[in-house]
Parts: C-alpha cells; structure tokens; sequence
C-alpha cells in the first residue's frame, strides 16, 4: 500500500546527572570531589534512503525514542553518551509540527539528514564545583531534560514534470512510453492509486523525472475522489503537462476538462498556476476530426499554453512532446523545489525552563517560582551553608534578586519558593 503521510511521536534522550562523590582512599582521608559528569543523551536524526518510496515504514510504528545518556561515576568517570536514533525516511518528506502544522524539515535532496530533537546536555560531576571557599561541593547539575514532539511526516515526490488529468485519459500509458517506468495501465477508472515516477533520459544525460499524478477530478482540492491525497505531489514540479482525452470516448469535453482541473490547482495552491504547462491532446489515433485539436489550439494557445496531438498507445507526437518539455525545462531553474523550514526545534522546552516568575503576593510576601528554580532545588543542599551559598548565587546570577528589589522588597519581608519559606536579607 502507498502511504504518503504519518503522524509519530519523537523523543530525544536526556542527559545523564552528574555525580556527587569525593575520593575515598586509605591514605588520603580528605579526599576531594571526584563526581563524574553525565553523558549526553542521544538525538533524533532523520535521513534521506533511496531505498524507500513511501512511509509505510510509519503506518504501525508511531513512537520513536533516542537513548539516554548514562549518569556520571566516582573517580570521575564520564557517563556514556546515549545513542542517536536514525529515522529512515523516502526523499521528498516533509517533516511538520504536529500542533502549528509548520514545517520543520524538507528533506528534499539524496544526502539530506537532520537533527530534528537534540537530546540533553549530560549534568556536570561535582568536581566542577570546587573553589578555595567551597572544598567539598555536595551537589552536581542533574542532565538536561530531553525534548518530544509529536511530528507529521508527509512525502511530496521529487519530480520535475507532473502528468495530471481525470482518469482514464492515458497518462499511465503516456509515462509508460516515454520513460523506463512500468505503472500498471487498464481502462477502468483510478488504475493509478499511488504517484508513479519515470525517467526519461538521453544521450547527453540530460534527462528528467516525470511523475503521474492520480485522481484529479473537479473538486479534488476539497476532497473528492481521490485527488486531495495526490495534490501535494504536484508541488514540487516544475512544469505541468495536462493529457487529455482528445477523442471524448466517454463523452468528456478536454477544454472543460482542463479548466476544471486548472481551477482545482489554483484552490490547493494559487503558485502552482504560475509553472509552464503543455497539453498533450492523446488518443488522436482513434480521432475522426480535427476539430476538437483546433478548438484546444485556439483555447489555450493564445495564452502561451502549447497542444500536442499524440496517441500514447501508437507513439505518435510523443517525440515531438518530450522535445517541448525538455526545452521549456531548460528555461527554468534545475534546482530541486525545497519548502522552507518554519518551526526551530532548538527552544523546546528550553524557553520555559529558563521561564522564572517573580511576583509580589501581598505586602511582605513575595515567591520565587519556575522550572529553573525548582531543579537548582533539586539538586542544591540548602541544609548546608555552602549549598545555601551556592543557591544565593544562583540567585544573583539570574536577576532575580534586582527582580525583588524592583517590585519594593524590604529587610525581613518573606521569600517563598514552593514549600519553602526565607526571610529576605541583603
């Protein structure tokens, strides 16, 4: 089965705590700290496989996590970093941000890999935390937390000409004749239920891809029939061919067919009517008149849109054809098309640990809380003199004693931090 989107959940490791130890020898009964920091936690990377052409690798799996990093020793022994998650995805996916449905990244090119969720930063060992004042530190800084995301990975194929048409007009057939791709062809309607890619090379070696979009059909960008899940595969084109059924074998007009399939392009998105576009007129093997020809030339011509009479199934005009699309290809840019990237996976998380909210609660009261403040509480021995010292300096480096004093505290007035209640002096 052809799956082109997914929905998972990614998690990257956290980081190892660091360790609070000091040196226990028989000769040495003063030893000093000797904790080990923790180890960093693994990423979570994705990568471009050329081996994969959907994600149904994501249609049962849906949660994908890194290692942790492993937590500092004594002897100050270094925690082992957790291992990176690679995640395998076909070329062409989008990632996006589940919640705001940004894109996060494209993965557009062959050697495409990127870090999508970092995993945390392992803690420092106590060692680090030893100074002429404060001998014997008896804490260390925990790991950094790991980040997750929900995420939706939605694959847009890499092609640079995109066959699009109502169904049984001859496009399977079309690619099947002019490229070394072999898409299963009959003549019942929605054959093609999956994009299907071919190649169409030459001497010179410069060839292109040509992608069969399934399912356009008058009110496929809202949903009907089959063609909202297949519009996104036309994005990344660069040139459009329409292919039509010239001969009206079942009774369909091609001119009201191709305005109606332009109108569904311009409701997905407005961009897509800007790229270059060729008609190719099929089935003329089987045409009594030329008229119905004439009256595409005379509909679309004038506007810069070229008809090709063709018949797929007998390779009339097909060289013709590809001869015009390869020259409108040249006028315009060989570069892949890429989505830029709009969400920065960087601050989850991170904005609101850093997050410290200092407040005045009545006239001699005021609390200190925050998910920064709560973890240096965590990790900070307030019972000691040295632990309280360090918490004060924790304070001061982080403004949030100038934030007490911008808001009017006095001398004796009360600090509250969660359960914990000081008496405030400078």
């Amino acid at each position: 089965m052809f799956i082109d989107r997914s929905r998972i959940f990614i998690k990257s490791g956290k980081g190892g705590d660091g360790s609070v130890s000091f040196r226990r020898e028989k000769y040495v009964p003063n030893g000093g700290p000797d904790g080990g920091d923790g180890g960093k936690g693994g990423d979570i990377i994705f990568k471009v496989d050329p081996g994969i052409n959907t994600l149904s690798d994501f249609r049962y799996n849906k949660q994908f996590k890194a290692e942790h990093g492993q937590n500092g020793m004594k002897k100050r022994q270094h925690g082992s970093d957790g291992k990176n998650l690679v995640i395998k995805v076909p070329l062409g996916t989008i990632i996006r941000d589940d919640e705001t449905d940004k894109i996060i990244a494209d993965m557009a090119h062959m050697d495409s890999e990127e870090i999508i969720l970092k995993g945390g930063r392992g803690g420092r060992g106590n060692q680090h935390y030893a100074t002429a004042t404060m001998q014997a530190p008896e804490y260390a800084q925990p790991g950094q937390k790991s980040k997750e995301l929900w995420i939706k990975l939605e694959l847009k194929v890499i092609a640079d000409v995109g066959l699009v048409g109502y169904p049984n007009v001859g496009k399977s057939t079309l690619l099947s004749r002019v490229t070394n791709a072999r898409p299963k062809v009959a003549n019942y309607h929605f054959t093609t239920l999956s994009p299907n890619l071919g190649v169409v090379d030459f001497k010179d070696g410069n060839g292109f891809v040509i992608a069969d979009i399934p399912g356009l059909i008058e009110g496929a960008s809202e949903g009907v029939g089959l063609g909202l899940e297949f519009l996104r595969h036309i994005e990344r084109t660069k040139l459009i061919v329409h292919v039509v059924d010239v001969a009206s074998l079942e009774g369909r007009d091609p001119i009201t067919d191709i305005q109606s399939i332009n109108k569904e392009l311009e409701s997905y998105n407005m961009e897509l009517l800007k790229r270059p576009q060729v008609i190719a007129a099929n089935k003329i093997d089987v045409l009594t008149s030329q008229e119905p020809i004439e009256a595409l030339k005379k509909e679309f011509e004038p506007k810069g849109i070229k008809v090709f009479p063709i018949s797929a199934a007998t390779n009339d005009g097909l060289k013709d054809l590809i001869n015009e699309i390869r020259t409108q290809l040249s006028t315009v840019s060989k570069d892949t098309v890429v989505f830029e990237k709009e969400f920065y996976t960087d601050h989850i998380e991170d904005e609101a640990f850093e997050s410290i909210k200092v407040e005045k609660v009545d006239e001699d009261t005021y609390s200190i809380e925050g998910p920064k403040v709560e973890r240096m509480l965590g990790y900070t021995n307030l019972n000691s003199e040295k632990g309280f010292d360090f918490f004060q300096k924790f304070l001061k480096e982080n403004k949030i004693i100038n934030q007490l004093e911008s808001l009017g505290i006095q001398e004796g007035d009360t600090v509250r931090i969660y359960d914990l209640e000081f008496d405030y002096y400078r």
